[in-house]
């Protein structure tokens, strides 16, 4: 159901998959099963959890998957109730999305773009170099999730007006605009793409990062690690760097230097604005700027 009636990701559903698996054996220690779990099971599964050492945020989503698969069994009249109803969740703050500042960005960026100039690296490495820029370049300028980004077919290449269509959660697509410095990576990209398929062979691939991979494109795994890496070289702690990371500063970047939040809503792909509400502190502080900067009360008490 999960995956034809809401069109979820493969991500998504191995996530399920394995949450409903760890509740499977931990009510089968109890000598009860998934499908018959009363809500005192589940509430001792929960527990357990906790003593596992499990976040809250964490035991939330396993409560979530739990939530989802008990109303599933409900409403298709598999069992008569739902024992997840009179459990409440895990209580936890809302984390703040953690963010690099467009310094960091732009050293990010720039040591990207250095690299990827190297004219004296051999074919290979020259467009492992320069497909790293473009996937940065990419990231940046868009606020692609990661599993978007290294999905994208080889015929964005082909995009005209500045904007590529992209596949998202569900399914759904949705118009995102790239900027002239991106073009520019992923078309240098593409060439150098060229030159090492034309010393080592190869046919044209399908996709726009394609690496020797189950999927058939670069791994998220990998672009993660040499994302780090990069950091790394560009004198940034690569504790701080990830593919996310650089989806949040996108749109906080974005908030900062004035855009609307629905419109960051869109860009992003969230379904539900209270997604990108997270980013509401940026909000907040540009607001402060703007009273601090411009009310004449500010001034007066300056002077």
């Amino acid at each position: 159901m999960v995956a034809v009636e809401r069109g979820a990701a493969l991500n998504t559903l191995a996530a399920y998959r394995r949450d409903l698996d760890d509740a499977g054996q931990f009510l089968a220690g109890e000598g009860t099963t998934l499908a018959g779990a009363s809500t005192a099971a589940l509430r001792d599964y929960l527990a357990d959890l906790d003593r596992r050492g499990f976040a809250p945020a964490s035991r939330s989503r396993r409560l979530s998957a739990l939530r989802q698969f008990y109303r599933f069994l409900y409403v298709e009249k598999h069992r008569a109730d739902d024992p997840t109803t009179p459990i409440e969740g895990a209580r936890r703050a809302r984390a703040l999305p953690k963010i690099m500042s467009e310094d960091e960005a732009g050293r990010l960026l720039d040591r990207a773009e250095e690299e990827a100039g190297d004219a004296s690296l051999e074919p290979t490495a020259l467009a492992r170099a320069r497909r790293l820029h473009a996937l940065v370049e990419l990231l940046y300028a868009t606020g692609l999730r990661v599993s978007e980004l290294v999905a994208l077919p080889r015929s964005v290449l082909r995009a005209r007006g500045g904007a590529i269509i992209v596949r998202g959660k569900g399914g759904k697509e949705r118009m995102v605009p790239i900027g002239e410095r991106a073009r520019d990576a992923m078309a240098a990209f593409a060439e150098a793409a060229r030159a090492a398929r034309s010393a080592h062979g190869g046919a044209e691939p399908t996709w726009l990062f394609p690496a020797l991979s189950e999927s058939g494109h670069m791994t998220r795994q990998a672009f993660a690690r040499d994302l780090k890496e990069l950091a790394a070289r560009a004198g940034l702690s690569p504790t701080k760097i990830s593919p996310h990371v650089l989806r949040h500063a996108f749109a906080s970047h974005l908030l900062q230097n004035g855009a609307d939040l629905r419109a960051v809503q869109e860009l992003l792909g969230h379904s539900d604005i209270s997604t990108t509400q997270i980013y509401t502190h940026v909000l907040e502080e540009r607001l402060v700027r703007l009273v601090t900067d411009h009310h004449p009360l500010s001034e007066l008490a300056e002077d």
